[in-house]
């Protein structure tokens, strides 16, 4: 078609003013000059591309002329550029100047609404969705919220249907991307806005470059069935009819072919051929009842399900009931499948008038029942398109949505989308492309110019993050980061540094308490902690390995006096020098103090009192003492030789009680864990627990917990226990 010709068909499609005739006009013309031999790939001038996007516009869509004016001046812009495999910052910066000008330019011309619109389709046109490696969900969502208005989303999907109509003429390598586009993107975004003929031919024409041969092979089916299927549908209904009349009912019926792409999907999900696809074309049933008596509409659709199973045989099995029990989206609806006389089946939907609105634009819209994912943020924006989709000549400067997210989308330097929360900052976004580059971040560049680490950003900004070998979280970093990702990396190198310090404060602080000749117990600690007004003794030992608590002082503490707990007012030493007849130069001593912070009893082989044990410096919990006869007592002492100490008891220690667990095994006789309980007390043992499990070839296996105070004692209970008629075998539990 000629080109002047389309332009005119174009400016009759729709009914404009004097004044929009004009601003189309030139509008046209500046896009025309500004692509002057240019051509597409079937051959015909690039400028048949923004007109026919117009027309689907104006006249399937309904927009307003304002528009057709912003596609046609988005296209004079000619060549721009997109986000490549590298991204020049520089150029990108100086890319956003020229658009900002250019939306000045055109706001005084054609007003700010129009320089809006062509500034977000410039902005969303800079996109090369090869290099963003999104996902579809996200993508559909930058969409919106890069651009703001509506109907620039709309625009691009007339943008992508005139591409698909003409996707035969493209390159090979061009058809099977775009189609996979429009499958991933385009048509859910169609089904979303409620777009639903734009959404279904994008589907079909999409399976015709995905799936060339399942698509021919469907479209002749359906083809060479469509006259007798109208003449089937035909005599269907025309009994329903006279039945729905003979009940009363006032109704409205619409009948529809299954897409394509439908089909084909049934086909792969059902795992059917064509003829197994019992719902190609179905019959909805709309129902007049007054709204608000759910109980009136509930039993008008049960009428007119009577009076379908009067006709037609039902298929119960078949039957959903959205009627009685809605859906959790809201949707409601019966649903069932019928077979005629001659044997075929259709699927019919009752529903009423109230129940079919709510279905097609309500709060259970088609898009959720079908099972498109959308996010309550986006009910609002949702809600304004189709508002305006109704309503295209209402004044959109009023109703211009206030929309807000709690999600942004900012791009890597390559081209890839990240998704942040509302809020983020330089350091959020670091710390989402690799925790390693989070914790040596030390500042971005952002849109070609440099920022700190807790710079916010907004969507559509490009981020190239900055990093020192040596940075360090500090706590401060708390304060500019929102996601729980960068939260919980930055705390945990916060905690693993203060353990580290900690752990240096301890060894210095138990090596000068040696030289002094001193001994440091946990009531001295705890005094310590209070004394320097902290939480805990990690903070304590980190304070001296850091220096901000002097050691010296700290000597002085111990030697002179620390208020006491009790009694802030006294003051009395808390630390007595060591006995002389122990070497603590060469041992750590255990005494009856065995919940300090200095020392752990390990509970993988339970040392007592008089075991040989030996002590591993671990780095988190202090010392454990292990048992040389420890499972793990090799492996430490093999591969950690360095951290291994030399432990002994002090006399103190036999005062304290230690649990011991012993397995005892024999023949099951009556009376015998009576005689077990005797022994254990003849001993002036307290028994913890006791576990005794009899077997079907009239054995026993049990385990007993008891209390003691040395491995002396624990050896005659055991040999006592040995001693006992049908005992087998008593040994000691290391774990």
């Amino acid at each position: 078609m000629d080109v002047r010709q389309q332009y005119h068909n174009l400016l009759q499609s729709r009914q404009c003013s004097g004044k929009e005739a004009a601003l189309l006009k030139d509008a046209f013309e500046t896009a025309e000059k500004a692509l002057a031999g240019r051509v597409r790939e079937n051959g015909d001038p690039f400028i048949c591309h923004p007109l026919e996007v117009s027309r689907i516009l104006l006249q399937d869509i309904g927009l307003q002329i304002s528009t057709a004016i912003a596609v046609l001046l988005h296209e004079a812009r000619g060549n721009r550029m997109k986000f490549g495999a590298v991204l020049d910052l520089k150029i990108l910066e100086e890319e956003k100047k020229r658009q900002e000008e250019e939306a000045e330019h055109i706001a005084q011309h054609y007003g700010k609404e129009i320089a809006q619109m062509v500034l977000g389709m410039n902005k969303i046109s800079a996109i090369d969705l090869k290099e963003t490696k999104l996902e579809s969900d996200n993508l559909r969502k930058f969409l919106v919220l890069y651009s703001r208005d509506p109907r620039v989303t709309i625009i691009k999907l007339a943008d992508r249907l005139e591409v698909m109509r003409v996707l035969e003429f493209f390159p090979k390598s061009k058809q099977e991307k775009k189609a996979t586009e429009t499958l991933l993107l385009y048509a859910p975004l169609a089904h979303q806005l409620g777009l639903y003929n734009i959404k279904s031919e994008l589907e079909d024409l999409s399976l015709r470059y995905t799936e060339p041969e399942a698509y021919r092979l469907i479209s002749n089916k359906l083809k060479s069935s469509t006259g007798e299927r109208q003449q089937f549908i035909d005599e269907f209904l025309l009994p329903v009819e006279k039945e729905l009349k003979k009940r009363g009912l006032t109704y409205e019926i619409k009948s529809r072919t299954k897409s394509v792409y439908s089909i084909w999907r049934k086909m792969q999900v059902q795992k059917v051929d064509f003829e197994g696809v019992y719902d190609i074309f179905a019959i909805r049933i709309i129902i007049d009842a007054p709204a608000g008596d759910r109980a009136g509409e509930e039993r008008v659709c049960w009428e007119a399900y009577s009076a379908i199973d009067a006709l037609y045989t039902v298929d119960t099995t078949r039957l959903r009931d959205w009627v009685s029990q809605p859906k959790k989206s809201g949707y409601e609806s019966l649903h069932t499948t019928v077979t005629t006389p001659q044997g075929k089946t259709v699927e019919v939907q009752i529903r009423t008038v109230r129940m079919d609105i709510i279905a097609e634009r309500g709060t259970a819209a088609h898009w959720k029942y079908k099972g498109v994912k959308s996010e309550d943020n986006l009910h609002e924006w949702l809600d304004t398109v189709r508002a305006l989709l109704e309503t295209p000549d209402m004044d959109y400067k009023n109703y211009f949505p206030n929309f807000k997210s709690n999600e942004i989308f900012v791009f890597t330097p390559t081209g890839e989308l990240r998704r942040l929360p509302a809020g983020a900052s330089v350091l959020d976004f670091a710390f989402d492309i690799h925790s390693n580059i989070g914790l040596k971040c030390s500042g971005a560049m952002v849109n070609g110019k440099n920022v700190p680490i807790r710079e916010k950003l907004v969507t559509g900004d490009v981020v190239s993050i900055t990093t020192v070998k040596n940075q360090k979280p500090a706590a401060a970093w708390l304060d500019y980061v929102v996601s729980s990702k960068a939260r919980g990396k930055i705390k945990q190198k916060l905690r693993e540094a203060n353990m580290k310090m900690a752990a240096e404060g301890k060894e210095l602080l138990e090596r000068r308490l040696k030289n002094w000749k001193l001994e440091l117990t946990d009531e001295v600690l705890t005094l310590l902690v209070k004394h320097y007004k902290l939480k805990t003794i990690t903070d304590l030992y980190a304070g001296i390995a850091e220096q901000r608590i002097d050691i010296q002082d700290v000597r002085n503490a111990l030697t002179s006096g620390i208020p006491a707990a009790e009694d802030p007012g006294s003051v009395k030493p808390v630390a007595k020098p060591l006995s002389p007849t122990e070497n603590t130069a060469d041992y750590l001593l255990i005494d009856d103090s065995l919940s300090g912070a200095g020392y752990k009893l390990s509970k993988c082989c339970n040392p007592i009192f008089g075991d040989d044990v030996f002590g591993f410096v671990t780095i988190n919990e202090g010392v454990k003492i292990h048992r040389y006869s420890c499972p793990n007592a090799a492996r430490l002492m093999d591969r950690y030789a360095y951290r291994v100490v030399k432990v002994k008891w002090r006399e103190t220690a036999q005062a304290t009680m230690f649990e011991a667990t012993i397995r005892i095994t024999g023949c099951d006789e009556v009376g015998m864990l009576n005689r077990i309980n005797e022994v254990i007390s003849s001993h002036s043992m307290n028994i913890r627990s006791i576990n005794i499990n009899s077997g079907k070839d009239g054995k026993f296996d049990g385990r007993i917990q008891v209390l003691v105070q040395s491995n002396k004692q624990l050896d005659k209970l055991l040999y006592a226990l040995r001693e006992l008629r049908s005992v087998e075998k008593v040994t000691r539990v290391t774990g």
